[in-house]
């Protein structure tokens, strides 16, 4: 199959299987697994243009509906936390699409940047695996999965999980999501490959508890972005170079994270933290010394 966007040639059955084996393993942690995709698009299919991140976008928009259904239906979506996401990012995320198409449209000063990038996030999940406290042990063996009490004001957002409160500060939450949406939006992920760590490290919360949050703000984001390169694929900042989506390309990416999505906000329950930060630290880890040492 051709992809025009792309100008590649591909089995139509493989961006769906990729799509499919890692988002199963990264929804677990609140990603979507778009951070891992564009890799795959750069670096093994030779998808280089702008382009390559409003396809990441389109496959947000497509695969984690599945994914949030769950979280919502078993309890676990954490909405005061989610809105606060959203409220950040939005603005962040239009910036880092102007600033992918005007500054950085070549290959690779784009592969350093997503390297430097997941490097930070991999060294901040290891720091947190190898830290060793009574608090990330009880985190490891939930056995209450439902969130409580949440509830959230001008100062702080509060809410009750595993049999114990969590406070974290509104502001600061919004700060950090207007930073983390101008780096997804020009890497082309939603930003949710960026918080979910940052939730989990910085602020402790149970990555049980941040994974809804974290899929809802990348969808909302995700959306917003895909229309913004849309709007700007007719402009003058696009007479160059592919910037809308490929749309054939994202939707069969979308179709295998629907699947991947969905079965492992379904499986999360059943692994334990440090399991799974680890999956997603290795990943982080591989792929940025690959777009750093080998861009």
């Amino acid at each position: 199959m051709y992809f025009p966007v792309a100008d590649i040639e591909l089995s139509p059955f493989i961006p769906p299987l990729v799509a499919c084996v890692i988002s199963f393993f990264t929804s677990m942690a609140g990603v979507s697994g778009a951070f891992l995709l564009l890799p795959f698009q750069v670096s093994i299919l030779g998808f280089n243009s702008p382009a390559v991140s409003s396809t990441n976008h389109l496959f947000n928009i497509i695969a984690i509906p599945g994914g949030i259904y769950r979280f919502i239906k078993e309890g676990r979506m954490l909405w005061p936390l989610t809105w606060l996401v959203v409220i950040g990012t939005l603005p962040g995320v239009i910036s880092g699409v102007l600033i992918r198409i005007i500054y950085l449209p070549s290959p690779e000063a784009f592969k350093i940047f997503v390297g430097l990038v997941l490097l930070y996030i991999g060294v901040k999940l290891c720091l947190d695996l190898f830290k060793k406290t009574p608090a990330a042990k009880k985190e490891n063996t939930p056995t209450e999965f439902t969130i409580t009490n949440a509830r959230v004001n001008l100062k702080y957002l509060q809410y009750t999980f595993n049999g114990k409160d969590y406070q974290i500060s509104t502001l600061s939450v919004i700060c950090l999501s207007l930073i983390v949406g101008l780096i997804g939006g020009i890497y082309g992920i939603g930003g949710g490959a960026i918080i979910a760590p940052f939730f989990v490290t910085i602020y402790k919360l149970p990555i049980h508890t941040v994974a809804g949050a974290s899929l809802m703000g990348t969808f909302i984001t995700s959306t917003i972005g895909v229309v913004v390169f849309q709007l700007l694929s007719t402009s003058s900042l696009a007479a160059t170079q592919h910037v809308a989506p490929d749309y054939r390309l994202g939707l069969l990416f979308g179709l295998g994270g629907v699947v991947g999505i969905y079965l492992g906000a379904r499986a999360q329950r059943y692994f334990p933290a440090k399991i799974i930060k680890s999956i997603l630290a290795a990943a982080l880890l591989f792929t940025s010394a690959k777009y750093i040492l080998f861009s």
